[in-house]
């Protein structure tokens, strides 16, 4: 349930031949800014300009005079950066996503076609193919008490050693708005967090998570 291919369609991301090295898909948050300065020196000229050192930006993207791009990152085709976006750096942005208004990014890979459009922190953290981030709802990388981040799901509990962990989000997951995703949270392929959640653990894919625990499952149409 946990495993990077469970969660995440590695044919979503350019870092895919990096992120097959890895049973869980933290574990490559420690490579991440490694991971953008191989792929940026190996990207096509006549599709990338490098706007600054270590920042390449796709030809199609379109990026706001008033965002900030930190290196290394990378930003990939038909990708929106808008107003005051904040990317501090070791950001792997795939093809079609939207960061948006005050949305402040680092160390982190969002995959083709994520969103991430309105007042967000996403820190050390994974959002998968066509994810998205309602207005408000962040990722909260480090425990009050500093010490490592570890993953809960009902029947284990494992150490990730990580101090900085935010969340992992599964393709086609609903973040609602306002609500926190707190250190280690995983949350499954095509689940659904009502607005205004803590959340904390493994969510099941296909699952609705209503606060407090409380679970439904998404039914079919």
């Amino acid at each position: 349930m946990l495993e990077t291919k469970t969660l995440l369609d590695l044919s979503h991301t350019a870092a895919a031949e990096y992120l097959e090295k890895f049973t869980h898909p933290w574990e490559a948050l420690a490579g991440i800014k490694d991971e953008i300065l191989r792929l940026g020196a190996s990207l096509d000229k006549n599709e990338y300009t490098e706007i600054s050192e270590n920042v390449w930006v796709h030809n199609t993207a379109k990026v706001a005079p008033t965002a900030f791009i930190g290196a290394p990152c990378i930003i990939g085709k038909d990708t929106e950066i808008r107003h005051c976006a904040f990317i501090r750096g070791s950001a792997l942005i795939g093809e079609g996503c939207v960061i948006g208004n005050s949305v402040e990014i680092k160390n982190a890979i969002i995959f083709d076609s994520a969103q991430v459009p309105h007042f967000n922190y996403v820190g050390d953290s994974i959002l998968g193919y066509k994810a998205h981030m309602g207005a408000g709802s962040v990722t909260s990388n480090v425990k009050q008490d500093k010490s490592p981040v570890s993953v809960r799901t009902e029947i284990m509990k494992i150490e990730t050693g990580l101090k900085k962990f935010g969340a992992i989000i599964g393709d086609n997951a609903e973040i609602g708005c306002n609500s926190v995703l707190n250190p280690g949270s995983v949350i499954g392929r095509g689940a659904r967090i009502y607005p205004l959640s803590s959340v904390r653990g493994f969510v099941h894919e296909s699952i609705i998570y209503k606060g407090n625990g409380k679970v439904a499952k998404i039914q079919a149409r």
